[in-house]
């Protein structure tokens, strides 16, 4: 971010977008080009919205197919608000989003913060306090994936609109296998996806120690005790046509489950 790039009108307009349900089109004057300003303008975004402590954050690009998907070489992350984490169970309208899609997701609440910088996978491990399934609520608010503008998607929450969330796992979770821990989900009672802890990164962990390190937790002043973090789907999304029932399931882990109607 080197040409005095002022991420306010992007930030507005990102906002104004979502209020009105439209597709995202920034004008190239008030886009970012980069991460650094993507995250400039995710950062501007949830002050202008009033938060400036996200209740949490959601990891993008964790896996394989994933990062194939987007085209991303990496993980992206954005911060995740209040109004929109629910517990298993929640019913949201299917006409509130552009177009809707469902990610099959492990989730943890950390209970010591983690500042910004290096992290190791150990690091981010000894700061998790809960490790659960959840649904993430994604909503393709750019077009064809394939002509995304991945700077402008960084900065709007990298698809980020909703995530629901599972009991916490028994206390002996920290002796699991993270990443055989197998997950599916599916959708109006039938499985349409499927995958492994193993998927995300290599260890679901090691996401998180990404995201303590990255700019973006940098921005917010590092990760907070407290904060529930998305950790990345095991599949890739499950795009909706109309209301739906989905369930994600991990072994192991309590079932999660959210009503589109």
């Amino acid at each position: 971010m080197t040409r005095g790039f002022d991420p306010l009108p992007a930030a507005l307009a990102l906002h104004q977008a979502r209020q009105a349900r439209s597709v995202v089109s920034l004008p190239t004057t008030i886009a970012p080009q980069d991460e650094a300003e993507g995250v400039a303008v995710q950062h501007a975004l949830a002050r202008h919205v009033g938060i400036a402590q996200p209740p949490g954050f959601k990891i993008g690009a964790t896996g394989a197919r994933m990062q194939a998907y987007l085209g991303l070489p990496g993980p992206a992350g954005g911060f995740m608000a209040g109004a929109g984490i629910h517990a298993s169970g929640a019913s949201l309208r299917f006409a509130d989003y552009v177009r809707p899609g469902l990610e099959c997701e492990l989730a943890v609440r950390l209970a010591h913060d983690l500042p910004p910088g290096p992290c190791t996978q150990d690091q981010a491990m000894a700061a998790v306090g809960e490790l659960m399934a959840g649904i993430e609520l994604v909503d393709n608010r750019y077009g064809a994936v394939d002509t995304l503008h991945m700077p402008t998607m960084m900065a709007d929450q990298v698809f980020h609109s909703a995530a629901i969330l599972g009991t916490p796992a028994p206390a002996n979770w920290r002796n699991w296998d993270l990443t055989t821990i197998a997950g599916r989900i599916l959708v109006d009672g039938v499985a349409r996806d499927n995958g492994m802890g193993g998927d995300l990164l290599g260890h679901p962990m090691r996401g998180l120690a990404w995201l303590a390190s990255s700019a973006l937790a940098a921005a917010f002043g590092g990760l907070k005790a407290g904060q529930v973090v998305m950790l990345g789907s095991v599949t890739p999304p499950v795009w909706l046509d109309g209301p739906a029932r989905a369930r994600v399931e991990f072994a192991g882990l309590s079932a999660v489950e959210l009503s589109l109607g």
